[in-house]
């Protein structure tokens, strides 16, 4: 079937967003004339600018509850004269938004009683897979099969001129390699300790020559100072960043060590060779990245694990074992085998 007009939409999250460039090349692939459409949260979407596979951008605010804006969103669905549209999310407003494009095919998830308001609906089979291949799922009643797998965020030159120009106001001039790190979470579960944190910055700035860049999350203040703590001359912290100004620094750096969050996923679309430290989720799914990129999952698989929970239920010595015992020495052999 030749479809005019693609409404695809991955409600919300960073890394979620991020992770469904692949599919939108691989739309872009199966239908070249189309008019090829996103839709979801404002901040995320932000990073999917500049993508030459998309023609429209629809950005949701979802603090903005007032009934008359919520009204609009879901008229301009209605005379977005869509014939197909692609929810990855399959949640109760994402199914609702898609329903209301009258598209005569709509792909969702058959979930909780959602699958009524989609004409194919996509279950799930059980099998263990990566995140990006879950998606492939909602094209293959198209018959598109698996081709691209590489997440993308395009920056301009602009952009990235920009990001040099705060790094060197940081002082860092780039004279040095750059790693950066984040080292905080949405999820306390996520959240490898500070203190190892603290230890791979002092034995990366004993044993390397490198700059090392910190990239804080709201209300990382108080982090950020512990971390600099006596290398305060050595050791720059960013500002809180909007999130394609955070991809344009990352696009500078070497090496990125990430907890599992957003920004860990914008590094490796951004090219940074990007270390993910695992906990809770597990990295089959989450880090589905090109090992011999330079990128790589740090994982410690215990008979709990995972557990996929928002905060660690074990006590005494097993406590947080996930993230504890993935040692400072780990993570740095990983960075230095990257410099």
């Amino acid at each position: 079937m030749n479809f005019r007009r693609i409404l695809l939409t991955r409600m919300k999250y960073i890394g979620d967003v991020v992770l469904t460039t692949p599919i939108i090349r691989a739309l872009r692939d199966a239908y070249p004339d189309a008019h090829l459409a996103y839709l979801g949260d404002a901040k995320a979407v932000s990073l999917l600018r500049n993508n030459p596979y998309l023609d429209e951008i629809i950005p949701f605010d979802f603090k903005n509850d007032h009934f008359l804006y919520q009204a609009s969103m879901y008229w301009r669905m209605f005379r977005g004269n869509y014939d197909l549209t692609i929810d990855l999310y399959s949640n109760p407003r994402s199914a609702l938004m898609t329903f209301a494009t009258r598209a005569m095919v709509r792909i969702g998830g058959d979930t909780r009683g959602r699958g009524k308001l989609y004409t194919i609906r996509v279950g799930d089979d059980g099998t263990l897979k990566s995140a990006i291949l879950h998606h492939y799922q909602s094209l293959k009643p198209l018959g598109i099969a698996p081709s691209h797998t590489r997440t993308e965020i395009f920056l301009d030159d602009a952009e990235k001129a920009e990001a040099s120009a705060l790094l060197g106001s940081l002082g860092v001039d780039g004279s040095r390699p750059i790693v950066a790190l984040h080292p905080g979470a949405t999820w306390p579960n996520k959240v490898w300790l500070k203190e190892q944190f603290r230890g791979l910055i002092g034995r990366l700035l004993a044993e390397s020559e490198c700059d090392v860049l910190l990239s804080p999350g709201p209300n990382d203040g108080a982090l950020m100072d512990y971390l600099r703590e006596g290398y305060r001359n050595r050791v720059h912290p960013l500002p809180l960043l909007p999130v394609r100004e955070l991809a344009a620094v990352l696009s500078h750096c070497r090496v990125f060590v990430a907890n599992d969050c957003g920004p860990m996923h914008i590094g490796v679309a951004v090219g940074a060779k990007t270390i993910g430290i695992f906990g809770p989720e597990p990295p089959e799914i989450w880090f589905p990245y090109d090992r011999s990129a330079g990128h790589l999952p740090m994982f410690r698989k215990l008979e709990c694990s995972p557990c996929r929970t928002t905060a660690c239920h074990r006590q005494g010595a097993g406590f947080m074992e996930c993230m504890t015992s993935i040692t400072v020495n780990d993570v740095l052999h990983a960075v230095k085998e990257r410099l």
